[in-house]
C-alpha cells in the first residue's frame, strides 16, 4: 500500500467516526478494499476468508464475473427505468425464475430488499383475504421496513413504539431449545399446535397470513423438523390464512435444492426471495399464484417504489440464475455442505463447548454452550471466539439474539474444500484460544 493510500485510509477512519450513523452496533475494525471469490482483503493486503458470503448475499463468491459483466451490459444499455415500464431483462428474469418455480408461483415482481419483498406479500395477503391478522414465530426476521419488522422477533423491537395492528407470534420450533419445555432433541411440534391454539385466542376473526422462514437463519439456524410445514399449511388453510415462506437466504442451491421448498412437500402460497438472487446487488423477488394475483389487481393492489423493475438489478440476478444452473451449484451445495457438517462435528468432538450442529446444504449454525447437559448459552465465548475468527482471517458471525450463543456459517456455494478445510483450522485455533487450552 502507497504512503498515499495508507494516509487516505487513516483518514477514512477518522471520518467514520465523525460522519456514519452507527446502525449495527460497531462497526468492524477494517475497511473492505476488495473481494474476490470467497475472500475479502482489508487495508493491508489481508486476505479474509469470508464464511458470511458478506450478508449472506454473494452465493456465487464476491465479484463473480458472470455479475460484473451483467452490470457492465446494464451500464451501456439501461440501468434505472420508470418503474411501470418493463425492459427485456426484468420479463426474461420472470420466464427463467418461472422455469424452475411450480405452477402455483408463476405470477412474480421484482423489487431491491428482503423487507420489500415481504412488505408486498403482506400487502397482497391482506388484500386477498381481507383480514390483517399476521401470524410469525419467535426468533423470526423478515426485516425493518413497517410490517416486515412488525413480524421479526428476533430483536430491534425495543423503543420503536407500537408494532403493525394484528401482528401475532407464536412458539418457534426449537429442537435444541424447546420454546414451550416440552421436548428435547426431537420436536413432536406441540409448540405449533400450542401457537395455534395462542391465535386462536387473540384472532378477532380477520386472518391473512403466516410468513415463515424455512430455517431460521438470524435465530441460530433453527431447523424445524420433518412434517412442520406440511402440519403448518393445513393449520392455515383451516383458518384461511395464506402461508407466506420467506426463502431470503435459503433459495437458489444454498440448501442443496433451488428452493427450500423443495425439500418441504409444500408450496407457499406466497414466496420472497431476496439476498442470494442477486449476489451482492440488491434485489428481491415476490411470486404467487395467477389466481392471487388477478384478485389483487381486480382490488387495485398497489406496490409502487421507485426501484421496482430496474433493469440493471434484472440482468444480474438473470446472470446468477444461469450460473447455479451451467454450475449445477445447488447439487454442489448439497456435496460441500455434507462435507462442512462432517468437519465441524468433528470440531464439536473436540470442543465440549460445541453444544450443536445443525443446518443443511451450506447454511449451518454452532451452538456454545457453557455445558452441554443444562444447555447454558454462552454468548461472551460465542462473540470471542467471533472476534479470534476474525484476527486470524476469517469472518464468521455470532448471532445477536440475547438468548442465543450460535455461530452462523454460510460459506459461497462456489467454496472449496481447500478452503473450507482452512477455515476449520482457523476455527480449531480459535476455540482453542478462547477456552486457554
Amino acid at each position: 500500500m502507497s504512503a498515499n493510500t495508507s494516509g487516505d485510509v487513516g483518514r477514512l477512519k477518522e471520518a467514520v467516526d465523525k460522519h456514519m450513523i452507527r446502525y449495527v452496533g460497531a462497526f468492524a475494525p477494517y475497511f473492505g478494499m476488495k473481494a474476490r471469490g470467497s475472500f475479502i482483503y482489508d487495508e493491508s493486503g489481508r486476505e479474509i476468508l469470508d464464511f458470511c458470503s458478506g450478508q449472506m448475499c454473494a452465493t456465487l463468491g464476491h465479484n463473480h464475473p458472470a455479475v460484473t459483466e451483467a452490470i457492465e451490459q446494464s451500464c451501456r444499455d439501461a440501468i434505472h427505468l420508470f418503474s411501470g415500464l418493463l425492459s427485456p431483462p426484468v420479463v426474461r428474469l420472470a420466464e427463467e425464475l418461472g422455469a424452475i418455480l411450480p405452477p402455483a408461483l408463476q405470477k412474480m415482481m421484482f423489487m431491491s430488499t428482503g423487507s420489500e419483498s415481504n412488505e408486498a406479500a403482506l400487502r397482497m395477503a391482506k388484500l386477498k383475504t381481507g383480514g390483517f391478522e399476521i401470524v410469525a414465530l419467535t426468533g423470526s426476521w423478515h426485516g425493518m421496513t413497517a410490517a416486515a419488522s412488525s413480524s421479526t422477533y428476533n430483536g430491534g423491537r425495543t423503543g420503536y413504539g407500537p408494532a403493525t395492528v394484528g401482528t401475532i407470534a407464536i412458539p418457534g420450533p426449537n429442537c435444541y431449545r424447546c420454546p414451550i419445555k416440552h421436548c428435547r432433541d426431537k420436536c413432536d411440534m406441540t409448540c405449533l399446535d400450542v401457537g395455534f391454539a395462542l391465535y386462536d385466542s387473540q384472532s378477532v376473526g380477520a386472518p391473512a397470513a403466516v410468513i415463515v422462514e424455512p430455517i431460521q437463519s438470524s435465530a441460530g439456524i433453527i431447523v424445524p423438523p420433518d412434517g412442520y410445514f406440511v402440519r403448518l399449511k393445513a393449520l392455515c388453510d383451516e383458518r384461511g390464512l395464506l402461508l407466506i415462506f420467506d426463502e431470503a437466504q435459503t433459495a437458489l442451491g444454498r440448501l442443496g435444492t433451488n428452493f427450500a421448498f423443495d425439500q418441504l412437500g409444500v408450496v407457499p402460497d406466497i414466496l420472497t426471495l431476496s439476498k442470494t438472487l442477486g449476489n451482492g446487488v440488491p434485489m428481491a423477488a415476490t411470486a404467487t399464484s395467477d389466481r392471487i394475483e388477478e384478485e389483487c389487481f381486480e382490488k387495485k393492489f398497489l406496490f409502487y417504489t421507485s426501484h421496482v423493475s430496474d433493469p440493471l438489478p434484472a440482468a444480474v440476478a438473470l446472470a446468477v440464475l444461469r450460473v447455479l444452473r451451467q454450475e449445477n451449484l445447488a447439487e454442489r451445495a448439497a456435496e460441500m455442505g455434507r462435507y462442512f457438517m462432517d468437519a465441524l462435528r468433528g470440531l464439536q468432538q473436540r470442543y465440549e463447548c460445541i453444544g450443536d450442529v445443525r443446518g443443511r446444504g451450506l447454511l449451518i449454525g454452532l451452538e456454545v454452550v457453557k455445558d452441554r447437559k443444562t444447555r447454558q448459552p454462552d454468548r461472551p465465548l460465542a462473540h470471542k471466539v467471533q472476534r479470534l475468527c476474525l484476527e486470524m482471517g476469517l469472518v464468521l458471525h455470532a448471532v445477536r439474539a440475547d438468548s442465543q450463543s450460535s455461530v452462523r456459517l454460510a460459506p459461497p456455494l462456489t467454496v472449496s474444500k481447500a478452503e473450507l478445510d482452512k477455515g476449520i483450522e482457523i476455527m480449531d485455533s480459535a476455540f482453542r484460544h478462547a477456552l486457554g487450552s
